[in-house]
């Protein structure tokens, strides 16, 4: 592993050098590391490229580490992983993917990943990206999430873009049986000429079904984000979906939230705001000694914590 990939990771997953519990760690393409546990099994597919993790009923508290980079232009990273989580597990999943580029090429990961989620299970899903380096290529990351949530599940999503990333096309979906829970914290940057597409179609089709999907976001430069969410009531159920942008310089921002109430118990709301900082919060931290350069980070930072 080079110093390249190994920054990636502290970025990613806060790598300190070593990581113990199940991991599986993928380079440039190709697995680099991997160990499987006695609640976590890790396995590689047969006829495409990735993993089937599969997560025992015994497992309570345990973290799997499932992190990617790409090092270097020319790569074209496409990836399937697939989790299997049994009924009453308890998990974190630490993902993420980090894409370096120097060069003239560009440097893209495609991740799909699939969660079946057993009954009464719950899983934290942790994932950040970033891309770094001076190259004239593009640091492309492509994320397809696909969920499959049974009576009683709950999957919490904790999605972080960081920044560097010039294109990210972001698709989740997710469908949710009896009790089901689907929580989604999503907060990305884009800068420069970047842009950022977002689409989330979440479907309720079990009784007493809930998702609470909250998107921020900061444009930046000349950068360009799409945001669109779909929630989908089949039963009596609750949806909320928001999306809150800050715009900066010459950044610009489409959101689309809709709802989809196919049943008279279905309690669906959206709420979208976009727009720049408020004058009078820069001139409150200037007034505290902060350059106004600064409060704009400050009050970045916190908007997006």
């Amino acid at each position: 592993m080079n110093k390249t990939t190994e920054e990636l990771l502290r970025l990613i997953s806060d790598f300190d050098g070593e990581l113990t519990g199940a991991y599986n760690i993928r380079v440039d393409g190709e697995c680099d590391s991997r160990q499987s546990t006695e609640h976590v099994r890790i396995e590689s597919k047969i006829m495409e490229p990735g993993i089937d993790i599969f997560i025992s009923a015994e497992a309570q508290g345990e973290t799997v580490f499932i992190p990617a980079c790409v090092s270097h232009g020319g790569v074209n990273d496409l990836v399937y992983n697939d989790f299997h989580i049994e009924a009453g597990a308890d998990v974190i999943i630490v993902a993420g993917c980090g894409v370096h580029n120097d060069g003239h090429e560009d440097a893209q990961h495609n991740g799909i990943h699939r969660f079946f989620v057993g009954k009464n299970a719950h899983v934290l899903y942790k994932e950040k990206h970033i891309g770094t380096g001076d190259g004239n290529g593009e640091r492309k990351i492509n994320p397809v999430t696909d969920c499959y949530l049974e009576d009683g599940a709950v999957l919490e999503m904790d999605t972080i873009q960081l920044s560097g990333v010039d294109t990210t096309d972001r698709k989740t979906s997710a469908t949710l049986g009896s009790n089901a829970k689907f929580i989604v914290r999503e907060r990305l940057t884009t800068d420069g000429d970047e842009t950022a597409d977002t689409d989330f179609v979440v479907t309720l089709n079990g009784e007493n079904s809930g998702v609470d999907l909250v998107s921020r976001s900061v444009a930046r430069g000349n950068s360009h984000q799409f945001y669109k969410s779909t929630i989908i009531g089949n039963n009596r159920c609750t949806g909320h979906s928001e999306c809150d942008a800050i715009l900066s310089e010459q950044g610009t921002v489409i959101a689309l939230p809709a709802l989809e109430a196919n049943h008279i118990d279905a309690e669906l709301v959206h709420e979208a705001a976009i727009g720049k900082i408020a004058g009078e919060q820069i001139l409150k931290l200037r007034t505290l000694g902060l350059t106004e350069e600064e409060a704009e980070e400050r009050i970045i930072a916190g908007f997006l914590k």
